[in-house]
């Protein structure tokens, strides 16, 4: 019975490598960026978030591999469609002013991209200087406006 539950798992992990979803790897044309505030809020958006928040994606080898290619494709997608520097001032829903309070709440970069992202953790004080740069950069979300 293990042996065919074996088998079986094997067959079904070989059978969904065909799948094309996640495999194309392609990073859109840059249409438009932002006036960053400074280099190091661009440095620190580069390492922490660009990976799924522009058209500069790079995609590592278990990108490869179904299911993670799913998984990657999904957050790739999703990221850039809720905050997409590389579509600036051209993708209606663009959610930057949001950007700051995600990074100083820890929301963002989620907690599952950074044991294989190293580069993306942050100590304390870059992501105080990313949150702040963004800020400057983005605006900040009306709700906290209202609060200060």
């Amino acid at each position: 019975m293990k042996l065919k539950i074996l088998g079986a798992l094997a067959v079904t992990a070989i059978v969904i490598q065909f799948i094309p979803y996640g495999k194309d790897h392609v990073n859109p044309p840059i249409m438009s960026e932002p006036q960053w505030d400074s280099p190091r809020t661009h440095e620190l958006f580069n390492r922490a978030c660009a990976a799924c928040h522009s058209h500069e994606t790079t995609y590592p080898w278990y990108s490869n591999i179904a299911p993670i290619s799913w998984l990657i494709a999904r957050d790739t997608n999703e990221g850039r469609e809720h905050f997409n520097v590389s579509m600036w001032g051209i993708q209606k829903k663009n959610e930057g002013k949001d950007a700051a309070k995600e990074v100083r709440e820890g929301d963002m970069p989620p907690w599952f991209f950074l044991p294989t992202h190293p580069e993306a953790r942050l100590t304390a004080l870059e992501k105080k200087d990313l949150a702040a740069g963004l800020e400057k950069t983005f605006g900040k979300e009306a709700k906290e406006e209202e609060e200060k």
